[in-house]
């Protein structure tokens, strides 16, 4: 792949991603291009975002770009996952790894810090064009899928969480009412 068509594949993504949200450059010397975004773009009543930050990255080297979500579990959740009687945290995380097998993502889970990110690749050639459809179908899939894993999460924590405790968070696991479509 030249520099041309890379450049080609940055700037189509960039246009998709600018069409419909604010973007962020992420400076990393490991990657020909990457961009942080917000998905869904929008914002709630009182003009706060309400979207997840999301990104997708081009590393250097690869004929591929990484869609990706991280998610850091909130510290009352935390409480409440080590809280939970035989096993309920491993439980938890062991049912997140077969979400996220079946579903066919890719994931890094890291139980010791509570987090855990979820990613689609994309291989990119000058034969294999990428429509805007496209792209935000795999974007919609690594946003369905954590926003599945974080309502799996208020399941296993569900009565140990007060909603005062959630009340400041950004999440989308804690938003009443919450709608893609919204």
């Amino acid at each position: 792949m030249t520099e041309k068509d890379l450049k080609s594949i940055e700037d189509l993504i960039r246009e998709f991603l600018l069409e419909e949200t604010t973007i962020k450059k992420i400076p990393d010397k490991k990657l020909e291009f990457g961009f942080q975004f917000l998905f869904p773009p929008g914002t709630d009543p009182s003009g706060r975002p309400v979207g997840q930050n999301m990104a997708v990255i081009k590393p250097k080297d690869k004929d591929l770009v990484i869609i990706t979500l991280g998610t850091q579990i909130s510290p009352p959740h935390v409480e409440a996952l080590d809280s939970l009687k035989d096993d309920g945290k491993q439980r938890f995380f062991l049912d997140l790894r077969k979400i996220l097998l079946i579903k066919n993502l890719m994931f890094r889970i890291d139980v010791q810090n509570h987090r855990y990110e979820i990613s689609e690749q994309y291989f990119v050639s000058k034969k294999k064009f990428l429509t805007k459809n496209a792209f935000y179908k795999l974007v919609r899939k690594v946003f369905s899928c954590a926003a599945y894993c974080h309502i799996l999460l208020n399941e296993y924590c569900s009565g140990k969480i007060k909603s005062e405790d959630l009340s400041d968070s950004r999440d989308f696991i804690s938003g009443p009412g919450f709608s893609l479509y919204s």
